[in-house]
């Protein structure tokens, strides 16, 4: 008898720990939200599916969400997901080179020097307790616009104080500044300062239903500071390749371009996941729907991008790594260049490809953004509807 209840319970033991174990890996591997476009189902594999599913509980006429239990074999509950609905978005494909012209919202302290006066070296700026990256944003109570502003006021101080207000990584501070007398004549404040940049990059998507379009994947950044430049006002023109220094291990090479004198439109923000502006005119670009980052998969793809003269051309790539979307906004993913014509011509990814459009199963599922620079042929890709969505909330913010 004793044989028998031992049996009987080696036989109740092994679906019950088939069971746990169903359970575990579906709370451990099922994601607690997921996103699909209005005309998908989930799809769980066949083990696990969506059953019970709640009223929607938020919604807009792009957006829904709502509720689902997962279950095992149908029968054996797991857990509660989020499942967002979203309506498919279609934007037209970038890859052409553009120009940027880019001026700030303040004037950004990328350097501290000293001052030599008749009585030796000061340091004013130290004094002050300004650091570099500083953005100062008002002098003596005037909105801080250029430069030449800064050099101008510290010249006409005769050497009295000059209040700054200033914003540091969003804190706001005022300092007061004493120019000093410099052996060179004139009174100088001991920084150097920037209020504009200008470069190139490469456009991601054009939206001529919103009048719109998105490059670069990452913001401009002060080349001194490495922090995102604020952006008062910029212009986004078209270029012309006319070169390329290739890459190498260690020596990521860069695109060489020329402004046109033909706009493409104006530069409205420069944050983390690229640089957004207003079309002046439709693109008339390929059109492609974007896909959702569930969406991007491990495996072959095409990057858009310039090199020469011959415009915008798909070159083969590989996603090899794919983040969580909680990880930094502009590297979502890691890509490969497997194109033997683009790895012979440029060793790879070149800086001024950031933005270049990244396309797979007939979608853009993302755009190149940062090179590596110990290895060229591999670099940072950012997801397209993370840009998708900045663009969103650059819309309702305007």
């Amino acid at each position: 008898m004793k044989r028998f209840f031992k049996a009987l319970s080696a036989v109740f033991l092994i679906p019950c720990i088939s069971v746990f174990s169903l359970v575990a890996y579906g709370n451990e591997n099922l994601p607690d939200e997921i996103s699909i476009t209005e005309s998908e189902t989930p799809d769980f594999g066949n083990v696990f599916s969506a059953e019970n599913d709640f009223a929607v509980t938020a919604g807009t006429g792009s957006f829904s969400e709502y509720k689902s239990h997962i279950t095992a074999l149908k029968v054996i509950p797991v857990k509660e997901i989020k499942i967002n609905v979203t309506k498919r978005r279609y934007v037209g494909l970038g890859g052409d080179v553009f120009g940027i012209k880019l001026y700030t919202k303040g004037i950004i302290v990328v350097s501290i020097d000293s001052v030599t006066t008749p009585s030796g070296s000061k340091d004013p700026a130290v004094k002050a307790g300004l650091k570099c990256g500083d953005i100062i944003t008002h002098i003596n109570g005037e909105a801080a616009t250029s430069s030449k502003q800064l050099t101008e006021s510290v010249e006409q101080s005769q050497g009295q104080t000059l209040k700054l207000n200033i914003d540091r990584n969003g804190e706001k501070l005022e300092l007061t500044l004493r120019p000093e007398m410099s052996v060179n004549g004139g009174y100088k404040a001991g920084i150097w300062v920037r209020d504009s940049s200008a470069g190139i990059g490469t456009v991601t998507f054009y939206d001529d239903e919103k009048g719109s379009f998105a490059g670069l994947g990452h913001g401009v950044c002060d080349v001194d500071t490495g922090k995102i430049m604020p952006l008062d006002n910029g212009e986004a023109v078209r270029a012309r390749v006319n070169g390329f220094y290739k890459s190498s291990a260690g020596n990521p090479g860069e695109l060489c371009g020329v402004f046109s004198d033909i706009a493409l439109g104006s530069l409205r923000v420069n944050c983390e996941t690229g640089v957004y502006g207003e079309l002046l005119q439709p693109s008339a670009a390929k059109t492609v729907p974007v896909a959702l980052e569930s969406e991007v998969k491990l495996g072959a793809a095409q990057m858009i991008t310039t090199i020469d003269g011959n415009g915008p051309q798909y070159y083969d790539i590989e996603i090899t790594k794919i983040y969580p979307s909680t990880d930094l906004s502009s590297r979502n993913m890691i890509i490969k260049v497997t194109d033997a014509a683009l790895l012979e011509k440029t060793g790879g990814i070149l800086q001024g490809m950031s933005g270049s459009p990244i396309v797979q199963n007939s979608m853009l599922v993302g755009a190149v953004t940062h090179v590596f620079v110990n290895d060229p042929t591999q670099g940072y890709g950012i997801f397209s509807s993370r840009m998708l969505e900045t663009q969103d909330l650059c819309e309702n913010a305007a």
